[in-house]
């Protein structure tokens, strides 16, 4: 048996695993290049000596500098909390599809508004926010989108699309800012408008290109239009609409559809179902994972890369440009590894384990650097020399990004895409979507003080949070590897503990006698491969009897 990166034990045929549905998967993934390119590129910009000197920062105290900086880059997470939260109502009335084009309109309007500045903060803080927006409310949708067009062995994979796009956006932007510093003269304005004007081009490929993409069949199953929904999956999977994987995975979401009702729901009766048995732990999970993401440590460097280097004893807008690209490297080369290896062969709740504790590991090492060298005060007293353990502490900041984006950066957004009911997935996912943006927002506003007034103690802060985050999720995150969309509600509907403990002792993510108890409409499921079998044997016999 050989390597492979998709998940083992499915019943998908090689067919379903072809370039159409990683295509769309890349077409609707061009949103998380622009909330990468567009988190990433602030922090160098701000740092650029052309727009301290064209927004009026050079002469400034420490504390402005600080709020301001924390304004800029808060309102894209504000922004992005509202649009992931009032989005829902938007794609469950209109589609993913067409969701993903309005959000990348939004998008684009922040975008110049930002790069048309000229000098004007208002403008740049009021872009920042309108980007959010659009931002927020693809994250919301595109991985959704992908999970319910996406095939149960690659699922993960497809979302780690989404994943490497958002983390090559962010090393785009560290490097086009290093590029721009290089390259065009401090004298003029271009130096930092064209960092800000290359994130329209991610937004323009994102609204064009979904022209091409199809609606997710599921939504249009809600609709009850199976026959579209039909066309749609056979197109997607590359098999005959009489093909027993397609008949079963059409039967799954017609069975679901039927039994939830949900064309009937009411938003009171979404919210209800929220709280009950099957739903509330999810919920509990889903929030929790989305919100403890914030806390891994990386954002704090994303946002902030040249303050971060800075107190590390990298002195010079360019050579901290420079440190930054590298951790974009980093950040990008993990969530490669996140795609192809860890999602789908290490599994979700395994990888959650090993990235808390290995993790933690580098970022204790920077607190303990910094708190025994003071690196900042002696790169302000003009003593640059910098010894082999100042140089580790350098690499452990590229370790960390690698291993977080591997594991927890990733593995997040997929977990939370893939395990809600469809009756009230968006609304699930626009909480916990909205939830991660909350962390975001709570972490760029409090990062500027915690670098300038904790020090090494707020590498020892987050290296103490990931700590708490793996013992977590040993306890209480169930595996969800290669289990279907449809069967979700059985994995979930047993108590946390009991599956937790049953994979801890090895057993299968959901046997036989889980399938069958909590499966929905498994009987509808059982008629229609019956009748796929019926249909076979018959037109096996009519070609027999005309021979």
């Amino acid at each position: 048996m050989g390597w492979s990166t998709h998940a083992s034990g499915t019943l998908d045929p090689p067919e379903v695993r072809n370039w159409r549905i990683h295509l769309i998967a890349l077409v609707a993934s061009m949103s998380a290049l622009a909330m990468g390119y567009d988190t990433a590129v602030i922090g160098g910009t701000m740092a650029l000596d052309s727009f301290i000197r064209d927004f009026d920062l050079a002469n400034i105290s420490k504390t402005e500098r600080d709020t301001i900086q924390g304004n800029i880059v808060s309102t894209f997470q504000a922004g992005c909390f509202f649009g992931a939260l009032l989005t829902f109502p938007i794609a469950e009335k209109f589609g993913r599809k067409k969701t993903v084009m309005l959000a990348s309109l939004v998008f684009l309007l922040g975008g110049t508004l930002m790069t048309a500045a000229r000098g004007n903060m208002n403008m740049v803080v009021g872009g920042r926010a309108i980007a959010g927006l659009g931002i927020g409310a693809s994250s919301l949708t595109v991985p959704v989108y992908i999970a319910e067009t996406a095939p149960p062995s690659i699922r993960g994979r497809l979302v780690g699309i989404f994943e490497i796009a958002s983390q090559g956006g962010v090393m785009l932007g560290f490097w086009i800012n290093y590029a721009t510093d290089q390259t065009i003269d401090v004298e003029k304005q271009a130096q930092w408008i064209v960092p800000l004007a290359l994130q329209l081009f991610p937004g323009v490929a994102l609204f064009l290109g979904m022209f091409w993409c199809p609606e997710s069949p599921r939504w249009l199953a809600r609709g009850d239009d199976f026959d579209g929904a039909e066309k749609i999956l056979t197109k997607l999977r590359g098999l005959p609409s009489s093909h027993p994987r397609v008949q079963r995975e059409l039967g799954e979401i017609r069975a679901q559809v039927e039994e939830r009702s949900t064309n009937h729901l009411s938003w009171k009766a979404q919210f209800k179902k929220l709280f009950q048995k099957g739903t509330r732990n999810r919920m509990g999970i889903g929030l929790a994972l989305m919100f403890l993401q914030s806390f891994t440590g990386v954002n704090i460097i994303t946002y902030y890369a040249p303050r971060i280097f800075e107190t590390l004893g990298v002195s010079g807008t360019s050579l901290k440009l420079f440190s930054t690209g590298f951790y974009g490297i980093a950040k990008t080369l993990g969530m490669i590894t996140f795609t192809f290896i860890v999602v789908e062969k290490i599994g979700r709740r395994k990888g959650l384990i090993w990235g808390a504790a290995l993790g933690c590991i580098p970022m204790w090492y920077i607190g303990g650097y910094v708190m025994r060298a003071d690196p900042a005060a002696a790169a302000a007293r003009g003593e640059i020399s910098r010894d082999g353990w100042g140089y580790l502490a350098m690499v452990c900041v590229y370790v960390n990004a690698f291993i977080i984006c591997a594991t927890w950066q990733g593995i997040t957004w997929t977990y939370a895409s893939e395990i809600f009911p469809l009756d009230i997935r968006m609304l699930c996912v626009a909480l916990t979507t909205a939830d991660t943006w909350l962390g975001s927002f709570i972490i760029a506003r409090s990062t500027p003080y915690m670098i300038s007034d904790l020090g090494y103690g707020a590498y020892f802060f987050f290296s103490s949070i990931l700590v708490c985050m793996g013992t977590w999720s040993f306890f209480f995150v169930p595996e969800t590897k290669g289990v279907t969309l449809e069967e979700m509600d059985a994995l979930f509907m047993e108590p946390i503990h009991k599956a937790v403990w049953a994979q801890i002792r090895g057993r299968p993510v959901l046997d036989d006698e889980i399938r069958r108890k909590g499966s929905v409409g498994s009987s509808i499921i059982a008629e229609k491969e019956k009748d796929v079998g019926v249909e076979q044997l018959e037109i096996a016999e009519s070609k027999k009897e005309g021979q």
